[in-house]
């Protein structure tokens, strides 16, 4: 998925935020290069290899592929996500007529959210990948088929799944508490929030209106944290 939706991706930062491209280009240019040279071809390459020469290429080296679209594809997030973090926590630049000039790039790549946001999003396509290699495993070993690759597929998937989803709840938590912290805004916004407060409730259902600045319908609990709106 990352490769397919990472071809479209440069399109439309050329095309749908052409102005931000222009006065942000020399920070992000530079990481989205490194990204296509670090990650895209190796990831690129190696897929084909992965897809379609599992009766082609001896076992060992379609193991090795595998490896290597995964490491591509770690390497495609470090960067992305390093991106898309310094557009939502930007750190390390000064302004110079309109225009975003780097000063500091390791403030710039290690910006105030990016460890958050690295450590959510890795665990949580790994999590979904386990839940599709779990389901694969169940519908071969009903049918039948590859019963004992199937008993371990689901093992392996069942044992990650075990320490993941646990580990995803509380790296989600240290991600929204670091959101509070830099984009207050942004965490009112996400849970509706239209009055500023010192203790706010938790909104787990809600149909906000945004001409009334209200919500509906919700299901809530207070808590005790700030939310700005």
């Amino acid at each position: 998925m990352g490769v397919v939706s990472g071809i479209i991706m440069p399109f439309q930062f050329g095309t749908n935020w052409s102005r931000f491209s222009d006065a942000a280009a020399n920070v992000i240019s530079p990481m989205l290069a490194y990204e296509d040279l670090m990650a895209f071809f190796l990831e690129a390459t190696f897929l084909g290899v992965l897809l379609f020469g599992r009766t082609l290429v001896p076992r060992g080296m379609h193991f090795f592929a595998a490896c290597m679209v995964a490491v591509g594809t770690l390497f495609s997030s470090f960067w992305i996500l390093s991106v898309n973090s310094w557009m939502q926590t930007p750190a390390g630049y000064v302004i110079r007529d309109g225009r975003f000039f780097p000063v500091d790039w390791m403030r710039i790549i290690f910006n105030p959210s990016f460890p958050y946001r690295l450590a959510h999003n890795v665990s949580a396509f790994y999590v979904t990948t386990a839940f599709v290699v779990l389901g694969v495993a169940a519908y071969v070993i009903r049918r039948g088929e590859h019963v004992a690759d199937g008993r371990r597929m689901m093992r392996m998937a069942l044992g990650f799944l075990t320490v993941f989803v646990p580990a995803q709840i509380v790296l989600g938590d240290m991600h929204g508490l670091n959101t509070r912290e830099h984009q207050p805004a942004k965490l009112a916004a996400i849970e509706g929030r239209w009055e500023t407060g010192t203790r706010v409730p938790l909104t787990v259902f809600a149909w906000p209106d945004q001409s009334a600045e209200r919500e509906p319908a919700t299901r809530s609990r207070s808590r005790p944290w700030a939310a700005s709106s």
